[in-house]
């Protein structure tokens, strides 16, 4: 009997890994990648504007993060901590942009409220940037999973992180940023 539990526990853990491993595994794009341009609706300190991707790139480094859902508590986190790094990035001449399946109305309060008016988010109610990106929850391809990505100003990919914690995507892009500007300084 003992033995029978034991073998139950292990393979409940090797599933409850499979399942954690689901939910941040993906075919992210890598980078050396094209990043795929996009046009969308956006919201920058409750006002809404459109957003494109070049025109973003013409001024330096993106950083492009996705996420599933306003007002969520990761979520929420997470625009927190790259509102309170928007400075920093700007030092090296990055701009950041979060993106979600939310509708324009929804990101417009978010951008106030949790973005602080810092960056803008951009509605992809229909998740056509979600997937050119390859940025969808496995078993739920509209809804964003947590995915941040630093683009180059040629247009591409420097850096790719996924996971569904918060707590990683500010530090991890700064120091790709970071990596990127010592390379890149300006005449």
């Amino acid at each position: 009997m003992k033995r029978t539990l034991k073998q139950a526990f292990a393979a409940a853990g090797v599933c409850a890994g499979l399942s954690l491993y689901a939910l941040t595994a993906g075919a992210t794009l890598k980078p050396g990648d094209p990043a795929p341009d996009f046009t969308a609706q956006a919201s920058l300190g409750g006002k809404t504007y459109t957003y494109t991707l070049s025109d973003a790139l013409k001024k330096g480094p993106v950083v492009l993060y996705f996420y599933p859902a306003a007002f969520t508590k990761g979520c929420t986190i997470e625009a927190h901590e790259f509102a309170d790094a928007v400075d920093e990035y700007k030092k090296y001449g990055a701009t950041v942009i979060g993106v979600s399946h939310d509708n324009i109305e929804t990101l417009t309060q978010f951008s106030v409220s949790e973005c602080r008016s810092k960056f803008p988010v951009a509605a992809d109610a229909d998740a056509k940037v979600i997937g050119e990106y390859d940025a969808g929850l496995p078993m739920h391809n509209s809804m964003a999973n947590r995915v941040s990505y630093v683009i180059a100003p040629d247009g591409k990919i420097i850096y790719e992180y996924t996971s569904m914690s918060p707590d990683k995507h500010v530090e991890n892009t700064m120091q790709a940023v970071k990596e990127w500007a010592a390379t890149h300084k300006s005449p």
